[in-house]
């Protein structure tokens, strides 16, 4: 049996890293930034979880003067998500394979976060998998450091324990004030058709 140094792990799950931050970083610079410029702004609109595109390609449509981006952990997503974009010639979205605290730590100091749109995140039902869930005060946090006055955050989930997990964590937030405004585009997506019931919530940069 070959014996791996844990130190060693350590130090390659870090540098894979990186490397994924600077792939992610390479994409912004690329595709995100020179559209920004164009209209004079430094705003997008991020949705953590974009499936197929579905949503956020309608919601793109509706809002044509707004920068977004859609973000997944699939490649298979994605690749449906962009066929989705160029069947509707659209140029104000963009999507690609990243993880969200890692978009998050190679987004540029000068961009920031308009709105915050979470769709169906893994619920991770069991208690000890908790630690595992999207919405923690560390990562609402790390959108603070992304956001500024007047984003806001929104978040549905077909899940009631999660749900409410969700709103108390906010409510326990120093970052973030729990809303009552309504889910912000009424499109539907690959996971509203698989669930017959959701709930939202939403939140305001304090």
């Amino acid at each position: 049996m070959i014996s791996v140094n844990p130190e060693s792990r350590i130090n390659q799950i870090a540098k894979e890293r990186l490397t994924r931050i600077g792939r992610v970083g390479d994409f912004i610079a690329k595709n995100i930034i020179p559209n920004l410029a164009k209209c004079d702004s430094n705003f997008v609109n991020l949705e953590i979880g974009c499936g197929h595109g579905h949503w956020l390609t309608s919601l793109a449509s509706f809002r044509k003067k707004e920068f977004f981006v859609g973000i997944d952990l699939l490649s298979k997503r994605i690749r449906k998500a962009d066929r989705k974009k160029e069947i509707s010639c659209l140029d104000n979205v963009f999507f690609l394979k990243a993880e969200a605290s890692e978009f998050l730590e190679a987004l540029p100091k000068k961009v920031y976060l308009k709105n915050i749109y979470i769709m169906y995140p893994d619920p991770w039902p069991k208690k000890r998998h908790h630690k595992n869930r999207l919405i923690q005060h560390s990562f609402l946090r790390l959108l603070y450091n992304k956001s500024q006055e007047e984003s806001k955050l929104f978040f549905k989930t077909d899940h009631v324990a999660y749900f409410e997990w969700t709103k108390q964590i906010i409510s326990e937030s120093t970052s973030w004030d729990l809303g009552s405004e309504p889910w912000p585009h009424n499109a539907s997506s690959y996971f509203d058709d698989l669930f017959e019931s959701s709930n939202s919530c939403s939140a305001s940069y304090i």
